[in-house]
């Protein structure tokens, strides 16, 4: 097994005369939770996106398990058992909250989402595999008795909750978490904390963007700062406290 699950190489993405992604050098190791901070506009979000397919890096290399994955379109990325959660979360509101789970399953399954839906016998089959395994999914982060309401109507953390068991659905060895405390309260956070930390105790690996300083210093493992679309420090969560550039760039040092 590689030592690093993903690494990046001199990563630039530029949209226009704006730098996004600006020669960024970050490894992240398997098994760890690995956090990326910094201030607004520091590229974070984009770095997600390069990873995921959404956008081609314009130079530099990504690699997962050894293997280069620029430019993959986002299917291929999440058949590579990749899976991400966004900032601003993305569900099928009308859907259930079961087949919102589902829907993320289906990426993996054989037949895909139309063909299983609608063809006997051993497509029909799968789709009761793919359907208790989304319950299984829903068990994990623990709003299984949510299955059959409505996505659209869940508050926002257990919409929060909903969108990381749809990534569970692929069976993921690595996981991009964007902003999941963004609008929880404190006990939300407290409790999605301990869910990240459940995560990575099944032997998945996390990659967390996080403005809840507090939740980073807790749960991380590794520290990653980037500010202009650099990485301009890491280390453990004690030497990015007091390391005097990171301290800068949030304070306009």
């Amino acid at each position: 097994m590689a030592e690093s699950i993903l690494e990046l190489k001199n990563l630039c993405k530029y949209f226009g005369g704006v730098v996004a992604v600006d020669h960024l050098n970050i490894m992240v190791e398997h098994g760890k939770i690995i956090s990326i901070i910094g201030p607004n506009g520091a590229g974070k979000t984009t770095i997600f996106n390069l990873i995921t397919g959404f956008v081609k890096p314009s130079s530099g290399n990504i690699f997962y398990d050894g293997k280069e994955i620029n430019g993959l379109k986002p299917y291929l990325i999440a058949k590579m058992q990749i899976a991400r959660t966004f900032q601003n979360v993305q569900i099928f509101p009308q859907m259930t909250v079961l087949e919102n789970v589902m829907v993320g399953r289906h990426v993996m399954s054989r037949s895909g989402f139309m063909f299983s839906t609608l063809l006997p016998p051993v497509f029909r089959t799968e789709e009761k595999k793919i359907r208790e395994d989304a319950k299984q999914c829903l068990e994990i982060v623990g709003i299984s008795h949510f299955a059959q309401y409505t996505a659209g109507s869940l508050p926002l953390g257990t919409q929060r909750q909903l969108e990381i068991a749809r990534a569970l659905a692929v069976e993921p060895k690595l996981i991009l978490f964007d902003e999941p405390a963004s609008g929880l309260n404190t006990r939300e956070t407290l409790n999605m904390g301990k869910l990240i930390e459940k995560i990575k105790e099944m032997k998945i690996t996390v990659v967390l963007v996080e403005h809840d300083m507090e939740l980073v210093m807790d749960i991380s493992d590794k520290v990653n700062v980037v500010n202009f679309g650099r990485c301009i420090a890491s280390g453990d969560p004690f030497e990015i406290q007091s390391d005097p550039g990171v301290i800068a760039a949030y304070l306009g040092g």
